[in-house]
């Protein structure tokens, strides 16, 4: 029998095992308990922060056999069918393939009939946006004054692409994307659940690359659980996900903070033979960058980064504050520089040379005068 997967098996259930959204928990939880409710909703928000969710666990609060409640029970007929997705009062219409209007007006034709299983009919449209301006002209006057056994659930990536008409008629909650704490204390969570080893550096990679999307997490992880046969390693996910190893950025950085040419050509070598992916590497070099900052500046070592705090530490104290934001500077510069470059690999080792060529003015220093500056000088004192 083949294993539920991670995004699916603890997608949540009730409003209290969502990740983060404090203050749309909070807005929802106060209209269900006082019975507040508006006919429709908006959820707006990037892919996987639980805009679908919170719409089924709304649904299935407003039609609870216990009660309209923030803390539907759970066991009744109703909030099993919504869980288990077979819930006849729950209309989930996917918005992408059916932007007709004809399908609109399908929809609509059956919105005067009476809920069949539950105490409302909820129609939850997800990406919303993809309908066409005459779906939404179709739909707008029942989107504002829909018989009292029907609501309406939104849900959308892109809030922008929505009539003003269609905004005006819903209550907007916007969500926001998860921050890597948040889902690396999630991911630790479900893997001691699962009772599988793993390495919090590991957990916090995939953290990382999720770009705050709870269900891109879960899917790294069951990614990361297969390619390390039920283990959640730093190395193994390291190497799966393609990212360099962090020990160049460090070499880089220790030579550049020494100013010693020879151990950055090697690195420069090494790199080379590898056929590395320079724009990552950059982008790694950038990070480390902005926390060696944040730890001179706020004396903080934490800022989010997978490198171990006692290096961040190490570097920091061998870098002036004034050289970590010239060397970041350069860093965002190479960004432009290794896309106009011949190729991309020589823009990105210009960068490096031009980092250790480079230092900051210190304070009260004079710079040297350019030769055409000398000219001028003496041919005005000749003048004179």
């Amino acid at each position: 029998m083949s294993s539920t997967v991670l995004a699916r098996k603890w997608r949540p259930k009730n409003f209290s095992e969502l990740v983060g959204q404090v203050h749309v928990m909070q807005a929802l939880t106060n209209a269900l308990d006082q019975q507040r409710l508006h006919h429709a909703y908006l959820f707006t928000g990037t892919r996987g922060v639980g805009k679908t969710t919170i719409a089924r666990i709304f649904a299935k609060a407003l039609n609870c056999e216990k009660g309209i409640s923030s803390k539907p029970c759970g066991v009744c007929d109703v909030c099993r069918s919504v869980d288990e997705g077979r819930f006849i009062d729950l209309i989930e219409v996917d918005a992408a393939s059916r932007t007709k209007v004809d399908d609109t007006r399908e929809i609509l034709d059956n919105v005067q009939f009476a809920p069949t299983q539950g105490r409302y009919k909820v129609y939850l449209i997800d990406e919303v946006h993809m309908l066409s301006k005459s779906s939404f002209n179709a739909l707008l006057k029942t989107l504002e004054e829909p018989p009292e056994h029907v609501k309406f659930l939104l849900a959308t990536t892109d809030p922008h692409k929505l009539p003003v008409t269609v905004l005006s008629r819903c209550l907007q909650f916007n969500l926001m994307r998860l921050t890597q704490p948040q889902l690396q204390n999630h991911l630790e969570f479900i893997m001691g659940q699962e009772a599988l080893s793993f390495d919090g550096s590991a957990l916090g990679l995939i953290a990382k690359a999720a770009d705050g999307s709870a269900r891109d997490a879960l899917s790294l992880l069951d990614q990361a659980i297969a390619y390390g046969a039920g283990e959640v390693m730093f190395e193994p996910v390291q190497t799966m996900l393609g990212w360099v190893d962090q020990q160049y950025s460090v070499a880089i950085l220790t030579a550049l903070a020494n100013e010693e040419a020879e151990p950055l050509k090697e690195v420069i070598q090494q790199l080379a033979v590898m056929g590395v992916d320079y724009q990552a590497l950059l982008a790694q070099l950038i990070e480390v960058l902005h926390a060696l900052s944040y730890s001179q500046v706020f004396n903080d070592s934490t800022a989010l980064t997978t490198m171990p705090e006692e290096v961040i530490k190490s570097l920091a104290s061998q870098l002036t504050p004034e050289r970590v934001q010239l060397l970041y500077q350069i860093a965002l510069l190479a960004k432009q520089d290794m896309l106009l470059s011949p190729d991309i690999r020589i823009g990105f080792e210009m960068s490096l040379i031009r980092m250790l060529a480079f230092q900051p003015v210190q304070q009260g220093e004079v710079l040297p005068s350019s030769p055409s500056s000398s000219v001028q000088q003496e041919q005005q004192g000749g003048g004179e």
